[in-house]
């Protein structure tokens, strides 16, 4: 078996060194990392993680709830984690809530009590409630992608939803657009609000009755909602949805109609694949920034650990950018 000290030996390093580049805790010249990281693939050295986290008190070991892995957002969400984490020497422990409560309350409930050295909490939905059993944990916790009202006492990494609603609705008010639809998932009201701020800053209201709740964010769902908006409101000339599944719902369910986006309805997506990969042209949407803002919860989970009992830092809010695509066009 390759020890630390046969690393050391190829390396031309102390013991001590080898240590400090596995660990990353102390700063180590960027040429004798690399010696030491040559002669680690070299020897094929497996640090013996056991023997090291009853040394260190350390397990190298991050946990990371997502509600989905089936998705676009929390897919890019959780590889862009587990890279940042590979950097710095540590590993991932995934769970997913699969947007059921009790689940979630059982998954926070036994990390509470297992060996990881933080905790990243991806989406709020069915989670806010369940926070309260975190309050003893022995390890930080970051919350990210949180679109509800930001808890007190977590540090928070994630984007300002409102401001994306708000770039979808100012960019169809610059088309010239006032009879809209929205097409929302209930746990998007962040981005509604932003919708309906962009009109209402040019004295247009968005009513009640143009905002269309599909039951969940899926095609089979957006269609079905997209079809009785349309329907119900046959003047629209754009519809913005929450979810990127629900706008190409609604690009289907326009075409259906007989209502080509985007001549006759310009349609907005906000979240996921501005691409729009289930339509057959790209969509404009509202691109979130989801690979930094997993970049930096790991960031500031990782200082916590690094510096234990300091206060959470002020919550970092990123904002998306609008990226515009072939279903919007002039209001006719």
């Amino acid at each position: 078996m390759v020890t630390m000290q046969d690393v050391a030996e190829r390396a031309g390093v102390t013991k001590q060194t080898v240590s400090n580049v596995i660990s990353g805790r102390v700063a180590v010249r960027p040429a004798t990392e690399a010696r030491v990281r040559a002669a680690i693939a070299e020897l094929g050295y497996v640090p013996n993680l056991v023997a090291r986290s009853l040394a260190t008190g350390s397990t190298r070991t991050v946990g990371l709830f997502v509600p989905t892995v089936s998705t676009p957002f929390y897919a890019d969400v959780v590889e862009q984690v587990e890279d940042a984490l590979e950097e710095r020497g540590y590993r991932l422990l995934l769970c997913t809530t699969r947007l059921d409560g009790e689940r979630a309350r059982r998954h926070l409930a036994g990390l509470t009590s297992r060996s990881v050295d933080a905790l990243l909490i991806a989406g709020d939905q069915g989670l806010t409630g369940h926070l309260p059993l975190l309050a003893d944990a022995r390890f930080p916790v970051v919350l990210c992608a949180w679109e509800s009202e930001l808890p007190a006492g977590f540090p928070v990494v994630t984007i300002d939803y409102e401001h994306g609603g708000h770039l979808a609705g100012r960019h169809l008010r610059a088309l010239g657009h006032e009879r809209v639809a929205v097409l929302a998932s209930p746990a998007h009201g962040a981005r509604v609000s932003g919708f309906r701020r962009a009109f209402a800053e040019d004295g247009i209201t968005v009513a009640d009755g143009s905002v269309h709740l599909a039951a969940e964010p899926t095609f089979r769902s957006g269609f079905a909602a997209a079809t009785e908006a349309l329907r119900a409101a046959p003047g629209t000339t754009a519809l913005f949805a929450t979810h990127d599944l629900l706008a190409a719902a609604a690009v289907e369910a326009a075409r259906a109609l007989g209502r080509p986006v985007p001549d006759g309805l310009s349609v907005v997506a906000h979240d996921e694949t501005p691409a729009g990969l289930l339509s057959r042209s790209p969509l404009t949407g509202v691109v979130l920034p989801k690979r930094e803002m997993a970049r930096q919860a790991v960031e500031v989970a990782l200082r916590a650990v690094a510096s234990p009992g300091t206060p959470a830092p002020a919550p970092r809010l990123l904002r998306p950018e609008l990226l515009i695509g072939g279903s919007t066009a002039r209001a006719g």
